[in-house]
Order: C-alpha cells, then sequence, then structure tokens
C-alpha cells in the first residue's frame, strides 16, 4: 500500500482541504525561519507531461496523467464560473491528490472554494494551502518561480535521485513536493529543497512507496 505526497507542472491560476487517505504523510513541514512574504507563483516541472519521453520516467501511470490533466482543468473551470478571474488560486493534481494554493479574499472564499475542487470527479483528496490575504505581486510571483527552478536544478544535479519523479510547486517561498517517492528519496529531496536560498518552508505532500515497489515500477534497461 502505498502514501501519498506532489511535482511540477503548468498550473492553472484560478481552492481546498485533505481528506482522509491511507497512510498520508502530508503537511510534513521544515521549518526554515523567517516570515512569509506574499509572493504567490507556482511553478510545476518534471514528469508532468503527456505524451515523449517524459510519460516514461513519470511513475503515474499515462491514464492517471490524463485523468490529472483533466482534474485541474476542470476544476479551474469551476472556479472561474463561480469567481470570476479576480481570485489567485493555483491548482495543481499529482495521481488524483489536488493541491491548491495562492489567496483569497475571506475564509468563506476558502471553503468554497475547496468545496468546488472536491466536487470534480477522479479527485482523490484535496490539501487546501490558500491564504486569506491580498493577492501576491508579479514580482513576488516571479520570485517563486526562481526558487521552484532553483529547487528543480537541484534535483536535476543530484546523483542519487531522479528527478522527474518530483512535481516542485513554489507559493510565497513555500516549497510545496510532490510524487510517487521512498521514504529515502523524499528525505533527500527535502534536505535539498530547503538548501535553496529564499525557501521559507518546505512541505511533503508525497506519496511514500516502498524500495521494493520503486523496483517494479522502473523500467528495466534492455540488455
Amino acid at each position: 500500500m502505498s502514501k501519498p505526497v506532489l511535482n511540477h507542472r503548468q498550473s492553472t491560476s484560478i481552492t481546498s482541504s485533505f481528506g482522509a487517505l491511507p497512510r498520508l504523510a502530508l503537511l510534513s513541514a521544515v521549518l526554515l525561519g523567517g516570515l512569509l512574504n506574499t509572493a504567490c507563483a507556482p511553478l510545476v516541472i518534471g514528469g508532468a507531461m503527456v505524451g515523449g519521453a517524459m510519460v516514461a520516467t513519470d511513475r503515474r501511470t499515462s491514464g492517471i496523467q490524463v485523468e490529472d490533466e483533466g482534474i485541474e482543468y476542470k476544476a479551474a473551470a469551476r472556479v472561474r464560473e463561480h469567481f470570476g478571474l479576480n481570485t489567485h488560486v493555483n491548482i495543481n493534481s499529482y495521481n488524483r491528490l489536488v493541491l491548491i494554493t495562492g489567496e483569497v479574499a475571506s475564509e468563506a472564499d476558502r471553503g468554497k472554494l475547496e468545496t468546488l475542487v472536491t466536487g470534480v470527479e477522479n479527485v482523490r483528496t484535496v490539501l487546501n494551502e490558500t491564504a486569506v490575504m491580498p493577492a501576491s505581486s508579479i514580482g513576488s510571483r516571479s520570485n517563486d518561480v526562481l526558487i521552484a527552478t532553483k529547487v528543480k536544478a537541484q534535483f536535476v544535479d543530484a546523483k542519487d535521485l531522479l528527478s522527474n519523479a518530483f512535481y516542485v510547486v513554489v507559493e510565497r517561498e513555500v516549497v510545496y513536493l510532490m510524487g510517487r517517492v521512498t521514504e529515502r528519496e523524499a528525505t533527500r529531496a527535502t534536505e535539498l529543497a530547503r538548501g535553496v536560498s529564499g525557501v521559507k518552508k518546505v512541505v511533503r505532500a508525497f506519496e511514500i512507496i516502498s524500495e521494493e515497489e520503486l523496483a517494479r515500477i522502473t523500467p528495466q534497461a534492455k540488455k
């Protein structure tokens, strides 16, 4: 039995809560000190494309990858229909686990966003990380993009990690890590992310799998 945790792709700027999942390894936050600023810009990188070489190294099935794309599209449409384009919210789905980040005007809006996303077909569970505060500035979001790029670069340079196994989202200098990874990989990735300049906190939202399961789902090189 695996337990869920996150990676990064193009998110939809348009929120949520965590439903119960077996052995859920979520919200294991690593505080790095300092106050969070209002920057907010998710960057989704690695293993998120449908088609091409990225699918071969993605630990989700191709069917789940398509479902994740559909979840993001449908959730964004629901939020736009209810709130228009004035709410800065980002929706990212990995293995049907949906992360919602950004800023909303009130707790009521936060709850409504969560309800809207939870009701989308195929959603397994939701993590609502939106904050009740003014929308972040473009400059702040650009800073988050830079942080996400640095984090992903650390994963690419690491010889003991498969960078495409991780989905990276950054909001207001908080790094969210998603993906189907082992505890060993999760620990290593967290260490690398927390060492990146500008990172205030790292939140693990992984689906933890065993080393045996990793070996089973890893394509074997042809001899």
